[in-house]
């Protein structure tokens, strides 16, 4: 079967986005665990627009928000619109029920020990081996057929010699692999990227984010909202509860499934299929509190989450 997905640098537009989203969250929950943040971001060109709901006890001035941008992506013109949760909202969620619907899903299979796909793995890994010599914009993408790769990586800066260069380096350390066909700098060595050549938008990257196109989508983004969301939540639980009965099985595939409604505490749907077999998934307390609780989710350490991936990265969820 062919298989192919892409990674992309924490420099790219959307992921600078994703983590000036994530960094306004950790300065809240810094100061107040309790927050309820959903914020979005957008820029390009010089200019970074920042929008949304935040409810918090910290002092997040305009003046703190352009400091986070500033840090990330040297940026001062930024144009800020936040406002308080909704009422409306607030009125579920104050009582435990969740931020919002949506369907969350969590995988893990026994391809490597981050126990994603393997061809998202190889897209990874190889983005973070090129990004610590050229830590610029930049995508990495690998096709498998058996052990037959197609590789594609851009990146600014770089020279198309020395990315060939680094990939042969790289897949060094995975003998049982073929190169059938390399493509570096497809389109020509570049030295203008992220914000200067293009725009970025929280939450983009949803393949990126999860475990590549193989495995399918649940509901929404991560990036930019505290635990009460679970489309992020439970979504970093769904991939717990995978790794869990991948290993107490000793399968090699889990797909987890959760479904909730806006302002209920417990899911809709919690089912889990093992190796081609259905579930029910039990034993786990579901909901937002209880999901906020076991994987310590009001901690300020989203702004790693954003930068390499949310799944298989070393979090308590896996």
């Amino acid at each position: 079967m062919i298989r192919t997905a892409e990674f992309v640098s924490p420099k790219h537009p959307d992921k600078l986005c994703d983590r000036i989203s994530d960094a306004i969250l950790d300065e809240c929950l810094s100061k107040d665990v309790y927050s309820r943040v959903a914020v979005e971001t957008m820029g390009g060109h010089g200019k970074v627009y920042v929008c949304g709901e935040i409810t918090t006890k910290a002092n997040l001035t305009d003046k703190k928000i352009i400091s986070i941008v500033k840090k990330l992506c040297d940026i001062e013109d930024v144009t800020i619109n936040i406002v308080q949760q909704s009422p409306e909202i607030s009125q579920g969620v104050d009582t435990g029920g969740a931020g919002d619907q949506g369907i969350m899903i969590g995988y893990a299979c026994d391809e490597n020990p981050d126990y994603v796909p393997q061809e998202y793995y190889l897209a990874r890994k190889l983005n973070k081996h090129i990004y610590s010599h050229y830590p610029f914009d930049g995508k990495t993408q690998v096709t498998m057929n058996g052990n037959s790769l197609r590789v594609v990586c851009s990146f600014q800066n770089a020279p198309t010699e020395e990315l060939e260069k680094l990939v042969t380096e790289f897949f060094v350390d995975y003998p049982s692999y073929q190169i059938f066909a390399l493509h570096c700098n497809p389109a020509g060595d570049w030295n203008q990227g992220g914000f200067e050549a293009d725009a970025g938008v929280t939450g983009r990257k949803l393949a990126v984010d999860n475990y590549g196109p193989r495995v399918p989508l649940g509901g929404g983004a991560f990036s930019g909202k505290d635990c009460t969301k679970v489309d992020r939540s439970a979504a970093y639980m769904a991939r717990r509860i995978a790794v869990d009965l991948l290993k107490k099985h000793k399968a090699k595939e889990v797909l987890v499934q959760l479904a909730y409604a806006i302002g209920y505490e417990r899911p809709l749907q919690a089912s889990a299929i093992i190796d081609g077999e259905h579930h029910f998934v039990k034993g786990y307390d579901l909901t937002p509190k209880g999901i906020c609780s076991f994987l310590k989710l009001q901690t300020p350490m989203y702004s790693k989450t954003s930068e390499w991936g949310h799944m298989g990265s070393g979090f308590d969820w896996k």
